[in-house]
């Protein structure tokens, strides 16, 4: 007869289906919805907060109210914007999640258990989607180009006849840079700059533990934690400002989740010892990579 933790789980599987059931949620439409966001712009802020992005945009910069009117459009736009993502993100988590919680060896964490969203082997995981670290992917190609991406694409731009107005934000200025090398021709200069890129993203994958690492490391404070960790990272290493489009592509996600699972064992999970301000912290973590 199976002890009580065994049926425990057993009980919370079958609960677990009966909520995704309960849900009453049409995953093959989501699946075919998700294709319906076209860009990935937030609207608010660099830190995708909305609420702080109106207040210092338009109540504390406008003092007439017919000026704030007028930006009705405006602030309907940026609010459009930011729960079409919005959505797009949690309902791809939702979807990828479930990939996790329906197979055989997983047992979801149920109630307000912090920072663990399922179980696989006992192990408790905090899962993490998201894409390879632009930080990380800035500081590996300086070292591989010998200087700061923009200004490797300056340089090289320059022997091109391109310059480029220096106070503009650097993304717009990468942007231009890249949109005027395209159309003289001198993809050469572009593919360079790939191939550097795709070597970053082979390393991480041949040796994940320098990017765990970084990215318990690299916290901000109010979302610092320690504990285990499965990231899933996803990469278009042909366009890596497409590689939110990635987050739907469950036609590689799911046999990359369901092989990961079949093949777990104690062994799957490293440990990561990574510091803090000034204080040492050891979890056990790892990476799922999804690439295109």
């Amino acid at each position: 007869m199976p002890n009580a933790m065994q049926l425990l789980d057993n009980y919370l599987k079958v609960k677990n289906h009966d909520w995704y059931d309960a849900q009453g949620v049409d995953e093959v439409k989501l699946k075919t919805d998700l294709y319906k966001i076209q860009n990935y712009s937030w609207g608010g802020d660099q830190n995708n907060s909305l609420d702080k992005h109106l207040v210092k945009r338009y109540v504390k910069e406008i003092s007439s109210y017919d000026d704030l009117e007028s930006k009705q459009t405006e602030i309907a736009d940026n609010a459009w914007r930011y729960v079409q993502i919005s959505w797009y993100n949690n309902w791809t988590s939702y979807l990828i999640e479930s990939l996790f919680k329906r197979h055989h060896k997983v047992v979801s964490a149920v109630g307000a258990i912090k920072s663990v969203d399922f179980f696989i082997n006992d192990y408790p995981l905090d899962l993490k989607v998201t894409f390879f670290p632009r930080e990380y992917m800035d500081v590996k190609l300086k070292s591989k180009l010998g200087k700061k991406e923009l200004t490797w694409l300056k340089q090289k731009a320059k022997t091109a006849g391109i310059t480029i107005e220096v106070s503009l934000p650097e993304s717009l200025q990468k942007y231009t840079l890249t949109e005027k090398l395209s159309e003289i021709g001198r993809n050469d200069i572009l593919d360079e700059l790939k191939i550097k890129r795709k070597e970053v993203v082979t390393e991480a994958v041949s040796n994940p533990m320098e990017l765990m690492r970084w990215l318990y490391e690299s916290q901000g404070d109010m979302r610092f934690g320690a504990e285990n960790r499965l990231f899933i990272i996803l990469v278009d290493t042909i366009d890596m400002d497409q590689s939110w489009k990635m987050k739907r592509a469950f036609s590689l996600i799911e046999p990359k989740v369901t092989d990961y699972l079949d093949n777990f064992n104690k062994a799957s999970l490293k440990e990561v010892n990574f510091s803090f301000r000034n204080s040492q912290y050891k979890s056990l973590a790892d990476i799922i990579f999804i690439l295109k």
